[in-house]
């Protein structure tokens, strides 16, 4: 998962990013329309690289599956949770960089009002607006969603590569999109769903290209399981039946001497010259 972060002066967000280069909700544009969106953010000599200022924050799907299939002794570290402390690292990090931030947009995760409260006692300085579907209704937002999803799309494809070993010639983005075996990776992409299904390892499952504890992923490792498949059962740590001592692990001996040579009886009887 990849979350961006798009800044720029007040007085240029609806002129340049809206009314001049028509930023929206980056699932409703084409691919080709965000990469050539992406270029122009880092093409020297255009005015949207020279007003503006990005960052994204990818989080693998290991990292993410770590975290929400932690043991419960140690608390699971929920997708909400990642998502939030991913934003509130983002936009630290653009107040090190010294900017004046005076507003904040965000999308939304979980309730609006809540979210909006715990980065409010985070940044208190700012004018902070967290709203469901933000990322159509304000420009900044729609930029670093476009950011965001080029972004990922790129990993997809260097990974794609990488995993097949045989780079795959296109005559542009979207046949780019069409010729990765695995889709989007969004589970109402069938490409998606069917790579998994024709890629599953009956013990393994996937390699670290799958977040294992997305309900896709999960649903049809236990459905597989129900059907023939290898189902692995991890036996609980109990500690409660166990009353064992640290004198336990020694044993006591009426062998004086033996035991009365330390060093006999952690390696071994010393040898005498008649050995040799």
């Amino acid at each position: 998962m990849v979350y961006g972060v798009f800044f720029l002066p007040l007085p240029l967000s609806d002129p340049l990013l809206r009314n001049t280069h028509h930023f929206d909700d980056s699932k409703v544009l084409t691919p080709a329309v965000r990469s050539s969106l992406m270029e122009k953010l880092c093409t020297p000599d255009a005015d949207l690289h020279s007003s503006c200022g990005w960052a994204i924050s990818a989080l693998s799907a290991r990292d993410i599956g770590a975290g929400m299939l932690r043991p419960a002794t140690g608390g699971a570290y929920n997708l909400n949770a990642q998502a939030m402390d991913a934003t509130i690292s983002l936009i630290k990090s653009v107040y090190d960089l010294g900017v004046n931030i005076r507003e904040i947009y965000v999308d939304t995760i979980g309730q609006p009002a809540a979210y909006q409260k715990k980065l409010e006692r985070v940044f208190p300085t700012a004018r902070i607006t967290v709203a469901k579907k933000a990322d159509s209704l304000y420009p900044c937002v729609s930029a670093a969603s476009v950011v965001a999803k080029v972004t990922r799309d790129a990993a997809l494809e260097t990974l794609w590569k990488a995993r097949n070993k045989t780079p795959q010639q296109t005559d542009s983005e979207e046949n780019e999109e069409e010729n990765m075996g695995w889709g989007s990776g969004y589970p109402s992409d069938g490409r998606a769903v069917s790579w998994m299904k024709g890629n599953m390892h009956p013990v393994f499952g996937w390699g670290p290209e799958c977040r294992f504890s997305w309900g896709t992923a999960k649903d049809m490792l236990e459905a597989t399981n129900k059907s023939g498949g290898v189902k692995i059962e991890w036996p609980l740590d109990d500690d409660q039946g166990d009353t064992h001592r640290m004198t336990d692990f020694f044993v006591a001996s009426n062998d004086r001497e033996k035991d009365s040579d330390e060093l006999g009886t952690w390696f071994g009887t010393p040898a005498g010259l008649e050995a040799f």
